[in-house]
């Protein structure tokens, strides 16, 4: 039979991507949260996890399952405050940004919901691809990240790509950089640009092979080593903060466009925080 205690165990699995985390949340060992989904398993008929390497993924029986197993929890939620008479509390909202959103924007963002009488707030900031499955897999409500096409999502900004020097800079002050002038340059690798590849071959194809000093996912490690001097990066002008400046590049005309993207069914909820209006006026 389908209890409560496996329907949590499930969404505290799917929530938060590993058994470990899911039993620590639980407070209970991981052989047990093994041993109940493997009990859900065989009460379903059908396998809802598939173990992979580096991260846990759901069938398609398990995508189905996700759906109304949030909604149990929820309904057991509801009827535990109603008999309480606890009025029940507002959903939280599960936002997914794209790890290379300038901090200063989920800054805003999370400072608009911390206030008394504000929704909830959830942030969680990954690559496009996690984003999107987690969305899929109705972990998030919504996701602030690249559109890629015209139609898709709602559409907040749009900017290109430059070299982000240090203030200090003996090319700071030019309107334009040859890509040529950057060759004998130390380079700060961003590996959380979504357009690396591109950015490898633009620089090699005009015979640009600089030192890299430093390599990382982390946006705000690299921009720091920028600013203080150790190496210039490429990256979207929205990441230019203090201690350093954005200049274009000739010939280096990427651009990327950074859009809303709700998840199906999850619109009345999207309107209800105000979620459009704060990241109108953030991003």
């Amino acid at each position: 039979m389908l209890s409560r205690r496996l329907v949590r165990q499930f969404l505290a699995l799917v929530d938060t991507g590993s058994f470990t985390a899911a039993a620590n949340q639980l407070h209970v060992s991981q052989p047990t949260l093994s041993a109940g989904i493997a009990e859900l398993e065989r009460t379903l008929g059908t396998p809802i996890i598939l173990r992979e390497r580096r991260a846990l993924r759901l069938t398609e029986a398990g995508n189905r399952l996700l759906v109304h197993a949030r909604a149990i929890e929820r309904e057991f939620g509801l009827a535990e405050r109603w008999v309480q008479g606890t009025p029940p509390p507002a959903p939280p909202l599960r936002l997914g940004v794209l790890s290379s959103i300038a901090t200063r924007t989920m800054a805003a963002v999370a400072a608009r919901y911390a206030g008394a009488g504000t929704a909830l707030l959830t942030l969680t900031d990954a690559a496009d691809a996690d984003l999107r499955r987690r969305l899929a897999e109705h972990r998030l409500d919504a996701i602030l990240t690249t559109l890629r096409t015209a139609e898709e999502g709602e559409l907040l900004l749009e900017e290109g790509y430059a070299m982000i020097l240090p203030a200090a800079h003996r090319l700071a002050a030019q309107p334009l950089l040859q890509p040529e002038e950057l060759a004998g340059e130390t380079m700060i690798a961003r590996r959380s640009c979504e357009i690396l590849a591109e950015t490898s071959r633009f620089f090699t194809a005009r015979g640009v092979r600089p030192h890299f000093a430093f390599r990382s996912a982390n946006e705000d490690r690299c921009l720091a080593l920028v600013a203080a001097g150790a190496g210039v990066t490429t990256a979207p002008v929205s990441l230019a903060g203090p201690g350093t400046v954005a200049v274009p590049i000739k010939g280096y005309d990427y651009r990327r466009r950074i859009g809303l993207i709700v998840a199906a069914g999850h619109d009345d909820l999207i309107a209800a925080s105000g979620l459009r209006a704060v990241l109108q006026e953030a991003v």
